[in-house]
C-alpha cells in the first residue's frame, strides 16, 4: 500500500553559496537512505532560503518483507571433534541465533555454515525518524552554526519539522524540533505559522501565503520580468547564470526590478561596475545600446503593491558603493602603476617576496622570448615586472578577482605599449575549462611566464598537489600551458626549459614535475590513453608537437585495419628486443642476401630522406612499409648462423623501429 509522503525541514535564511555548492548532492543523499531501509521511490526536492522539501507521490507504507541469507566459515573450521568452535559461536551471535539454529550449505567448494532468515518489514513511519535526522546530518555545507542550549549543529537552526504521511503527523524529532503540520508563510504575509491536513492543502496554502516553492518557477518568473524591462526600457540585461541561481535560491516571491545610479560612475571600467553590483548586491547589469548603462536589476523578495521604496533603497545602498571604488580608482591613477610595493609582499613562504617572483617570471620570459624569435625582448621585460603591480592597488585589495584586468586600465591610461597593456590583461588565462586563451604571442609568453614560475617554484618547496587538493591550481597551471601551446602553435618543451631555468629552483625534482605534467597530458587529450603513451615513449617533450604526433597517430589507430598494423609491430618488437634502438645502427648492404630485405631497405631509406609537411604525411609513408615488413618476415630468416648477417638483419628491423619512434613507439598502443 502507498500514500503520499511530504517532509519539509523549516530553517531560518538559508546562505546562498553553501546551499547551492551542496545542491548537486541532496537528492542522491536522500536517494541512498532510501535504498538503504528498502523504500526507494520517486520523489522531488524543492527549497526556498527557509525550507528543504522532499515529496514522494507514492511511498510505501511499509518495507516488503525480504530474504536474508548470510554465509560463515567452512564446516571443518567451525566445528572440532563436533564441537562448535569460536568461528561458529561468532556467526551464530551475528546472526542473532543460537549455535543449534545454524544449517550448511555447500557452495561448489565445500560445506560453510548458512543461515536464511525471513525478516519482516517495518513500518515505514517507524523509520522516518531516523532517515530524516540521517539525511540532515549527511548534508554539508560548509561552516556550521549551533543554536540555544543545543551540542549539535547545523548551517541554520531548524525552526519546524513536518513529516506527513498521508494525513498522518509521524512522530519524529529534529534538532529538539517535533514534528507538526504547520508551516510558515512568507515574512510579509505573516509572522504566524499556518496549519494544514494534507500535502495538496500544504500546497495550496504555501502559494496563498506567498512562497513560491518550486524553483523552476521562481527562475521561470525572474526571466519573463527580466524580458519584459528589456521591451519596456529597450535595454539588454547581462544574465549572469550563477548570480540567477543564487536569486532563485534566496527568494520565495521574487520580483525583478530596474533602478538607477549616477550617470558620472560609469567613468568606471565596466568591469568594476559589474562586479560591485554582483558581488556586493547581487544586482544583475543593464546595457544600452551595446554599452554598460546606469541602471541595474535587483530581484526583490517582497510580496508588496508599491516597490517604489524597494528600488529607492537599493539605490540608495548602491551609490556609497560605486563612490568607494571610484574613489579607489582615482588614487590608483595618481599613484600609478609600480611594483616596488612587491618587495613587502610575500609569495608563499620559502619563495620571497611577488617581486622575486617577478623577476623568476622575467628569466623564463627572456628564454620564451629567445626561442619564440620575438622581437619584443625589452617590452616582455617590462610585461612580466609590471604584471603583478595591480595587486598594490586599492581597486584589488577591494576586489580580488580583477587582478590583471585593472594593470590593463591602468597601464592604458599611462599610455604604455598596447601589447604590454594587453598581456596585463590576459597574464592568468585560461583560468578554467572554456576560458579564453592569450590572443597573441607576446601575451602568451607573459601568460606561460607565470604558470611555468608557479609550477617549478612551488614543485621545489614541496608544494605538490595530492588527491582532490589544489590549493594553488597547478593542475590549472598545467593544463593551461598545453592549450596555449597547441593554440599559438609554440615549441614549448618544458624538459629544456626545466634544464635552462632550474638554477633559480633550488631542490626542484626535475623527474616529479614532468611525472606531474605527463599525467595532466592524459587528461587533456580525448584519446586512447595508450595513443599519448606511444608518443611520450618516443622520447618527445615539445607539447605543441605531442599534440600533432596524437592527431596524426590517432585516427590510424581508430581505423579498422589497425590491428593489422599492430600484429607486424609486434613481430618487430620481438626481434628488436635484445638490441639498443638508442644506438646507431649500421647496415651493410653487402651482406644482403634477400631480395626481401633489400627492398624493404630500399623503401625505408626513401621514406627516412625524404621531407614531410606534416607528420599524417610521414606516418602514412612508414606504415606503407607493412608489406615490405610483411614480406620480409615470412622470407627472411633473421637469425641467421653468421652473425654479421643476422645483427646486419636485425639492425635493419631496428632502423625501421626507429623511423616510427621518432613519432611514437607503436609497440606501447593496445586497442
Amino acid at each position: 500500500m502507498n500514500k503520499p509522503l511530504l517532509i519539509e525541514i523549516g530553517v531560518e535564511e538559508l546562505p546562498a553559496i553553501p546551499f547551492l555548492n551542496e545542491l548537486p548532492n541532496i537528492e542522491k543523499k536522500w536517494s541512498d537512505i532510501l535504498e538503504k531501509n528498502r523504500l526507494l521511490c520517486d520523489f522531488d526536492f524543492f527549497y526556498t532560503p527557509r525550507r528543504l522539501v522532499l515529496w514522494h507521490r507514492e511511498f510505501q507504507v511499509k518495507q516488503e518483507d525480504s530474504t536474508v541469507e548470510q554465509y560463515g566459515a567452512p564446516i571443518k573450521i567451525a566445528y572440532k571433534d563436533g564441537v562448535p568452535t569460536g568461528a561458529a559461536i561468532s556467526f551464530a551471535t551475528k546472526c542473532g541465533v543460537d549455535v543449534s539454529a545454524l544449517d550448511k550449505i555447500d557452495l561448489g567448494k565445500g560445506e560453510v555454515l548458512y543461515f536464511k532468515q525471513e525478516v519482516v518489514g517495518s513500518e515505514s513511519k517507524t523509520l522516518l525518524n531516523e532517515m530524516v535526522n540521517e539525511f540532515v546530518a549527511s548534508l554539508n555545507f560548509g561552516k556550521s552554526m549551533r543554536w540555544a542550549s543545543r551540542t549539535d549543529s547545523f548551517i541554520r537552526p531548524i525552526r519546524s519539522l513536518s513529516i506527513l504521511l498521508g494525513e498522518e503527523i509521524v512522530d519524529a524529532e529534529l534538532f529538539g524540533v517535533k514534528s507538526s503540520n504547520f508551516s510558515f508563510a512568507h515574512r510579509m504575509v505573516s509572522y504566524e505559522p499556518f496549519t494544514y491536513s494534507f500535502a495538496g492543502d500544504y500546497f495550496c496554502k504555501l502559494d496563498k501565503n506567498g512562497v513560491i516553492l518550486y524553483p523552476d518557477e521562481r527562475r521561470k518568473i525572474i526571466l519573463e520580468q527580466m524580458k519584459n524591462i528589456e521591451q519596456r526600457h529597450n535595454v539588454k540585461i547581462e544574465i549572469d547564470t550563477e548570480l540567477l541561481e543564487e536569486v532563485v535560491a534566496i527568494t520565495e516571491y521574487p520580483t525583478a526590478l530596474i533602478g538607477k545610479f549616477d550617470i558620472e560612475f560609469l567613468e568606471l571600467p565596466e568591469e568594476v561596475i559589474v562586479t560591485s553590483m554582483k558581488e556586493n548586491q547581487r544586482y544583475f547589469a543593464v546595457y544600452k545600446d551595446g554599452k554598460l548603462s546606469n541602471n541595474f536589476i535587483v530581484v526583490s523578495n517582497a510580496k508588496t503593491d508599491d516597490f517604489g521604496y524597494i528600488i529607492a533603497g537599493n539605490e540608495k545602498v548602491l551609490r556609497p558603493r560605486l563612490a568607494d571604488a571610484m574613489f579607489f580608482y582615482k588614487n590608483d591613477i595618481r599613484n600609478g602603476l609600480s611594483n616596488e610595493g612587491l618587495k613587502k609582499l610575500v609569495f608563499v613562504e620559502g619563495l620571497g617576496s611577488m617581486y622575486d617572483k617577478c623577476e623568476r617570471e622575467a628569466k623564463i620570459a627572456s628564454y620564451l622570448a629567445e626561442i619564440l624569435d620575438v622581437k619584443e625582448k625589452e617590452l616582455v621585460q617590462r610585461a612580466v615586472m609590471l604584471s603583478k603591480a595591480d595587486l598594490m592597488s586599492e581597486m584589488v585589495y577591494e576586489f580580488t578577482e580583477l587582478q590583471g584586468l585593472m594593470g590593463y586600465y591602468y597601464a592604458k591610461i599611462a599610455n604604455e605599449n598596447d601589447l604590454l597593456s594587453l598581456a596585463l590583461k590576459e597574464q592568468y588565462l585560461p583560468t578554467g575549462e572554456d576560458s579564453e586563451l592569450p590572443s597573441n604571442v607576446f601575451s602568451s609568453i607573459v601568460a606561460l611566464s607565470n604558470k611555468l614560475d608557479n609550477l617549478m617554484a612551488l614543485f621545489s618547496v614541496g608544494k605538490i598537489p595530492t588527491g582532490s587538493k589544489d590549493p594553488f591550481g597547478l593542475r590549472r597551471a598545467a593544463a593551461g600551458i598545453v592549450k596555449i601551446a597547441i593554440e599559438h602553435k609554440l615549441p614549448i618543451d618544458l624538459s629544456k626549459i626545466i634544464d635552462e631555468l632550474s638554477t633559480s629552483y633550488k631542490n626542484l625534482d626535475k623527474k616529479v614535475l614532468i611525472e606531474f605534467f605527463n599525467e595532466r597530458l592524459f587528461k587533456i587529450f580525448e584519446v586512447n590513453p595508450t595513443v599519448l603513451k606511444a608518443v611520450l615513449a618516443g622520447g618527445e617533450t615539445d607539447i605543441y608537437k605531442i599534440s600533432q604526433k596524437i592527431c596524426a597517430l590517432n585516427p590510424i589507430v581508430q581505423s579498422d585495419n589497425f590491428k593489422e598494423y599492430v600484429a607486424t609491430f609486434k613481430r618487430v618488437a620481438n626481434i628488436i628486443k635484445d638490441i639498443d634502438v638508442n644506438s646507431k645502427l649500421v647496415i651493410d648492404e653487402d651482406l644482403f642476401e634477400n631480395n626481401e630485405e633489400k627492398e624493404l631497405y630500399t623503401k625505408f631509406h626513401e621514406a627516412q630522406f625524404k621531407k614531410y609537411a606534416t607528420f599524417d604525411e610521414e606516418l602514412e609513408a612508414l606504415f606503407a612499409l607493412k608489406p615490405q615488413l610483411d614480406n620480409f618476415f615470412d622470407n627472411v630468416f633473421v637469425n641467421h648462423e653468421d652473425v654479421k648477417i643476422k645483427t646486419n638483419r636485425k639492425n635493419l628491423i631496428g632502423l625501421v623501429y626507429q623511423g616510427f619512434r621518432k613519432i611514437a613507439d607503436i609497440k606501447e598502443i593496445t586497442i
